[in-house]
This record gives structure tokens, C-alpha cells and sequence, in this order.
């Protein structure tokens, strides 16, 4: 006769999640987040094969050619989103454009991040002096005319250096002030805890400390940070494009595209040459700030899972 006991079978501990996995599964969820991750890859993609693309899309696929014939043409089979007043395919120019304007965007919020996080790191652990001078920099930074210096770089520079690089340069070596700010704040609440105590007790060097505990604490405002200031550089690239500071006229940009913008004429009777690209910045804009608030939730380790 079978004995009667039951054998129960213990059931395997569920693995817990790494907050970098609970962060994903969230970010995965957000329905807006994730629609605006795809248009931005999609507009990268884009942009990245414009080269490729550029004999399709219009009989004359050179984007600084002047075309006198083909002039101020209105969308049709030929032109999909007609010519502007160069005889230049819009729709040509606007890959093209998305090049230069996420170029200028992802290498100066590069250089914005890198400046910021270590200014504001070293500040913020080691305090006094170090703290006192790099922050009274940092005021100085952020109190600097960017437009005034922006405007002498280009002209002094202007046939030297590729107007393009100036101006990331510009943009990035003028812009790190609010993140130095934001990561040394986050470096001074974390360097209270126990951790980062007991790791310098046992003979770890401060940059080591920073590099391996500090830094992988605050990354997730960083990263969160980095996505709304990538976003504010495509800003500022447009903004000082349309007024004539930003990138060369020759080498077409969103910004650069919308100066024509300034004639009354295009403005009110030929919508199609700046239509495009104000559309394009916008929903480029909006997609990375839904992709900012996405990630700033999946984050944050008090919001519902």
C-alpha cells in the first residue's frame, strides 16, 4: 500500500529583478515612451541614409546646387515636398538637415553630460576648497553671454575651423553649469551613506570611490537629464541657425532651413519650404521629452511597478 504522505514540492525562489531590469520592464510599458523611441530611430535612420536615399527622392539630389529652373516649385509627383527658392528638393534637404541637427544635438549633449558629471562629482565629494572653486567657475559659466561668444567664435574662426564643430563646442563648453549643479547635489546626499563610509574606510581612493560607487548611483538622473538637454540643444542649434550664428548656410540643417522663414513672401505663399522642418523639430522635440518623463519614471524606484 502507497504511503498516504504527500510529497510537496518546493517551489524555486522567483529571481529578483536588478533595478536596471524593473527600469526597462516599466519603460517597456509606457505606451507614449515607447511610440516616441520609434520616431526618433526612425528619423536617425532616416537621416543616416539620406546619401543613399537622395537620388530617389528627387531628380536633382544635390542639396547645394542652385536649380534656377526648378525654383519655388510646388509639392508634386516630381518634388514630394516641392523646392525652395534655390531650386533645391525640400525633402532632400530636410534628410540631409536631420544629419547636421541631431549631429550638433548628440555631441554637444555628449560634451555637456562629460563636463557636468565630472565637475559636479569632484566638487561635490570633496568638498571645502575644491568645492568652493569649481562652483564659483561653474557660476561664471553659466552667467557667460552665450550668444555674444557664439557670434566672436564664428567670426574669428570663421575659414579656419569647420563652423560646425565651433558650434558644438561653443554650445557644449557653455552649457554644462546646470548638470555640474544637479550631479554635485546627488554626490553630496550620497556620500553620506554607509557604503561609500565604509569603502573609504578599507583604503578605496576617492576617484575610485566616485568612479565605482558614486557615479552608478546617480546615473539614472543623469541619463534622465541627458535625454531633456539633447532635447534643448536641437533647440538652441535651430534657434541660432535661423538667426545666421549657427551652422554655415552651405551645409543644410532644420535650423538653417527654417531662416527662410524670414522672408514674408516664403512665410505667408510658400508653406511648403518651412513647414517641414518646423514640423520635424517639433515632433523630434516632443518625442525626446515623452522619452525623457518615461525614463524619469522607470527610474524612480518609487513609482508602481
Amino acid at each position: 500500500m502507497a504511503s498516504s504522505t504527500t510529497i510537496t514540492q518546493q517551489k524555486k525562489p522567483e529571481r529578483s529583478l536588478s533595478p536596471w531590469q524593473i527600469a526597462r520592464k516599466k519603460f517597456l510599458r509606457n505606451k507614449l515612451a515607447m511610440a516616441s523611441t520609434i520616431f526618433i530611430i526612425i528619423v536617425t535612420v532616416i537621416s543616416l541614409l539620406a546619401p543613399f536615399l537622395a537620388p530617389y527622392l528627387s531628380p536633382n539630389p544635390d542639396i547645394t546646387k542652385v536649380n534656377i529652373g526648378s525654383m519655388n516649385i510646388q509639392p508634386n509627383g516630381e518634388h514630394i515636398l516641392g523646392t525652395d527658392k534655390s531650386g533645391r528638393d525640400v525633402l532632400t534637404r530636410l534628410f540631409y538637415g536631420g544629419r547636421v541637427s541631431l549631429l550638433v544635438g548628440f555631441s554637444a549633449t555628449l560634451m555637456v553630460i562629460t563636463l557636468g558629471t565630472v565637475v559636479g562629482s569632484i566638487a561635490g565629494f570633496f568638498g571645502g576648497a575644491v568645492d568652493s572653486i569649481l562652483m564659483r567657475f561653474t557660476d561664471f559659466v553659466l552667467n557667460f553671454p552665450f550668444l555674444v561668444f557664439v557670434i566672436v567664435l564664428n567670426t574669428v574662426l570663421y575659414g579656419i575651423v569647420d563652423g560646425l564643430w565651433v558650434l558644438i563646442m561653443v554650445i557644449g563648453v557653455l552649457s554644462w553649469g546646470g548638470v555640474a549643479r544637479l550631479v554635485r547635489s546627488k554626490v553630496l546626499a550620497e556620500k553620506e551613506n554607509e557604503y561609500i563610509l565604509a569603502a573609504l574606510s578599507i583604503g578605496c581612493s576617492p576617484w575610485k570611490v566616485i568612479r565605482k560607487h558614486l557615479l552608478p548611483n546617480v546615473m539614472s538622473t543623469i541619463i534622465v537629464q541627458g535625454t531633456l538637454i539633447f532635447a534643448s540643444m536641437i533647440v538652441v542649434e535651430s534657434a541660432l541657425s535661423y538667426l545666421g550664428f549657427g551652422v554655415p548656410q552651405t551645409t543644410p540643417s532644420w535650423g538653417n532651413m527654417l531662416s527662410s522663414a524670414n522672408e514674408p513672401d516664403v512665410l505667408q505663399g510658400k508653406p511648403w519650404i518651412w513647414m517641414p522642418p518646423a514640423l520635424v523639430i517639433t515632433l523630434t522635440i516632443l518625442s525626446i521629452n515623452f522619452i525623457g518623463e518615461g525614463l524619469k519614471d522607470a527610474l524612480n524606484p518609487k513609482s508602481l511597478r
